[in-house]
């Protein structure tokens, strides 16, 4: 054995490098494996920073600016004539900023004299790690107390839409495209898909997004996820439910999706198509047969509510473990294993774990939705309120969308929030420090909220749980 750690982090993306860090600051000597080669350099921050949440955020930005211009400055009394959008300049501030922050994270491991092993790491028996570098060197590591498995997870391809450079494409492939595609496709409503879809289509693309399910984004309580269908359809996207992709075939640069839905097959026809089916565990090469970790049938990795595999001092992380694949849960997940593997009590709040999509407006949750209470056995009461009379909202010109909590009818305790509008991403951390305090409705209704501000409707929200809404016209609660 040529090198020795108390820690070797497999994974250097947001959980991993987190548990990096937090483990070098409680003093233990650690090590950090990266396969990511990125524009030809290796790369930390995961699929988070190089191809995933980080350059998503830069071209919805980008693409949101452009339709503002083009669309919504002239309601100010703001003339700027044609305007146009330079795809090569958008892609190349969306590269600046991933180098900006993947350059950042390499700083950090750094100054936390972490050592950053550029290859792949393969758990092996006994809290052995076969290290093999980009130029094939081969080295065993030993991890003396424990080894963090981070390795995230990859996009799902499907047998009926196999990836074409540049014609059918995953997340990956739809955050590189040179040119702005006249007709796009995407398979799959879920996060993902409507992020990238939303981008494309505020450049001008026709979008039509296909997703097999019968409910549009089911995690969210049916009121939200109405509103969200509607204003997104409103947007342009042609978001088609029930419709279960069976074929593709690509004729002289055009794609032909073959789908079934109630009325029984159809064909579209698209010049790009983005498979954004959801992703998997990338367990490929990470777990040796003799490393005797446990995997379930969809290949995540077994943990219990700290992390921890069947193997005494191997953890498991973010997108290769049970809950959602987000990468803020990565990170404290990440900053829990290091505190316990250096002796301190460490827990998350899985209740407390947000969910946003960046489309704008943005949707966020935390918590329980309606539904999910009703089906817990919980009795219930609920309260929304629209933005659409916010002050603050309307002077923006910007006041799509709502705020709605939901709390035990017989306790009065917060169980959860729902936001969709401008900042809503933002805006749902109040529910979850909230949710975290466990706070009761009367708790945010007795707050005073800053005038004029979008946080009002929060306020107001809270206030119509129990029919007491100043700026909206209740029925009287019986």
């Amino acid at each position: 054995m040529s090198q020795e750690f108390d820690v070797v982090v497999i994974g250097g993306g947001p959980g991993g490098y987190e548990a990096a860090i937090r483990a070098a600051q409680l003093g233990l000597k650690v090590a950090c494996i990266e396969k990511r080669i990125h524009n030809g350099k290796p790369s930390l921050g995961g699929t988070c920073l190089n191809v995933g949440c980080i350059p998503s955020k830069a071209l919805l930005d980008s693409s949101h600016r452009y339709h503002d211009a083009k669309e919504g400055l002239a309601v100010h009394g703001i003339t700027v004539g044609d305007v146009s959008i330079d795809i090569a300049q958008m892609q190349s501030r969306k590269d600046a900023v991933v180098s900006q922050l993947t350059g950042g994270v390499a700083q950090l491991l750094k100054g936390n004299g972490i050592v950053w092993l550029q290859g792949t790491g393969t758990l092996l028996a006994n809290k052995q790690v076969q290290f093999v570098a980009h130029d094939g060197a081969t080295d065993t590591i030993q991890a003396t107390k424990a080894v963090i498995l981070a390795a995230g997870s990859a996009p799902i391809n499907i047998p009926v839409a196999p990836l074409t450079e540049d014609i059918i494409v995953d997340s990956t492939g739809a955050l590189a495209f040179s040119e702005v595609p006249k007709r796009l496709g995407v398979i799959g409503a879920g996060v993902i898909g409507l992020e990238l879809g939303s981008v494309w289509s505020r450049l001008g693309s026709e979008v039509v997004v296909l997703e097999a399910l019968d409910s549009f984004l089911p995690m969210l309580d049916k009121l939200v996820s109405k509103e969200a269908q509607k204003i997104l359809t409103k947007q342009g996207l042609e978001i088609r439910l029930g419709a279960k992709v069976t074929g593709s075939q690509i004729n002289n640069g055009v794609v032909t999706v073959t789908y079934q839905d109630k009325e029984g097959e159809k064909t579209a026809e698209f010049d790009k198509l983005i498979v954004a089916v959801g992703r998997k565990p990338y367990a490929q090469a990470l777990l040796d047969a003799n490393s005797g970790v446990s995997q379930d049938e969809r290949g995540f990795v077994i943990v219990d509510k700290q992390c921890r595999t069947n193997v005494e001092g191997v953890y498991a992380i973010g997108d290769l473990v049970r809950g959602p694949m987000l990468a803020h849960k990565a990170m404290e997940e990440g900053v829990m294993v290091a505190e316990l593997i250096a002796g301190h009590y460490a827990q998350i709040n899985y209740d407390t774990i947000i969910g946003v999509i960046y489309t704008h407006p943005e949707i966020a949750w935390v918590g329980k939705t309606e539904e999910q209470a009703v089906a817990a056995g919980i009795e219930v009461k609920t309260g929304q309120f629209p933005f659409q009379v916010n002050g603050r909202a309307l002077a923006a010109n910007d006041a799509q969308g709502l705020v709605r909590f939901v709390a035990d009818a017989k306790t009065d305790r917060l169980l959860g929030m729902a936001v969709i509008g401008s900042n809503a991403g933002d805006m749902v951390h109040q529910g979850m420090i909230a949710l975290e305090f466990a706070a009761s409705i009367e708790d945010l209704q007795l707050m005073t909220f800053a005038h004029p501000t979008l946080s009002e409707a929060v306020h107001e929200a809270a206030l119509s749980v129990d029919g007491r809404a100043i700026h909206a016209i209740q029925r009287k609660r019986k």
